[in-house]
């Protein structure tokens, strides 16, 4: 999903119109952080950051702030508030989340000038070693002190991953406004169709528990530092199955998975039931998120970010390439599920 190409993108007829950051300015964002009792020593560093904007904000006499300024309209401010009630309340459990810091008069989602916006400590660390299997233990007896939290209750305003939303309400949107060539639109109509068909059958035949999840727990939202595992950036948390939570952490060739599954199961369980018939959903989820991730793009592409950051997209090539992406989830979604020893 991440292949860049060297194609320059064509002209697509989509109505231009204004960007919702175009107002953001490095002066904005600092009175913003301001207001709320901070004191900024004028450094602003932009983080890679597409959906939303973040900053790393130096502050007079202390460490570092990272304030992120939510995309206008694509959560709810109660959305929002749910993410930062489950990031508080597993940090109340001292599971080394970020949580939103809360301001004096007790709010974790501020508003300055059209913008929502919270502010979080600055969290240090690096990339997880996943060839390390004291490593793999440790997450997965993090991701199942998570789950168990997210079991507790049910999130009542964030949607759930589900086919529709991931995958058929993508693949609705790219056949609706223009983005797929000529060329490639009726392999793209059938491979898609396909992939649809296959995940409906899939989560229709697994009875799963749906639980508050991370919802994006790739290797890059787990930072590693002073030997513990510590979980950023749950904008994406969703409700939906545990194993949503652990397959894009595995890497390598199929028995390099199969080790890695067993190592962090081994971990989780010790705090949380895991059901291994949620292992079929793998691919499944997989394919949901290829599917998802080209519409985000298409979703986004009047955002002057999106067309800077990836050139790659809406090109001959990359359509090419995404189909023959989609053919080989379609066979992988055909072959037995990952299994642990």
């Amino acid at each position: 999903m991440s292949n860049k190409f060297e194609h320059e993108a064509p002209p697509v007829a989509h109505t231009p119109q204004s960007h919702p950051y175009e107002k953001l300015s490095p002066d904005l964002v600092m009175d913003a952080v301001e207001e709320n009792g901070y004191f900024t020593d004028a450094r602003i560093l932009a983080l890679n950051s597409y959906e939303n904007r973040v900053y790393q904000i130096g502050i007079e006499g202390g460490s570092p702030l990272i304030a992120k300024f939510y995309r206008p309209e694509r959560w709810t401010r109660e959305q929002i508030l749910e993410e930062h009630s489950f990031t508080q309340a597993l940090q109340e459990l001292e599971i080394s989340v970020v949580a939103p810091l809360i301001n004096e008069a007790g709010n974790t989602l501020l508003h300055y000038k059209g913008f929502d916006f919270a502010l979080f400590r600055r969290q240090g660390g690096h990339a997880p070693n996943l060839d390390d299997f004291d490593s793999l233990l440790m997450i997965g007896r993090c991701l199942g002190r998570i789950h168990a939290m997210g079991q507790a209750q049910p999130f009542q305003y964030r949607p759930s991953i589900t086919v529709q939303n991931f995958a058929r309400d993508s693949y609705e949107f790219l056949l609706n406004n223009n983005f797929i060539p000529a060329n490639q639109l009726e392999n793209y109509k059938r491979v898609g169709a396909d992939i649809i068909i296959q995940c409906d059958a899939l989560f229709d035949r697994i009875n799963y528990n749906p639980i508050r999840l991370h919802g994006d727990c790739h290797p890059g939202n787990v930072l590693w530092r002073d030997g513990l595992p510590h979980f950023v950036d749950f904008d994406d948390a969703r409700t939906g199955p545990a194993v949503q939570d652990l397959w894009m952490l595995l890497t390598g060739e199929r028995d390099n998975q199969r080790l890695q599954l067993s190592e962090m199961l081994e971990g989780y369980q010790e705090f949380c039931d895991f059901d291994l018939a949620e292992l079929q959903l793998i691919e499944a989820l997989r394919s949901l998120r290829i599917m998802h991730y080209s519409a985000w793009l298409a979703r986004r592409w009047s955002d002057p970010a999106f067309p800077r950051y990836f050139p790659w997209f809406n090109t001959e090539h990359y359509w090419s390439q995404h189909i023959l992406e989609l053919r080989e989830q379609l066979a992988a979604l055909q072959e037995p599920p990952l299994a642990i020893f």
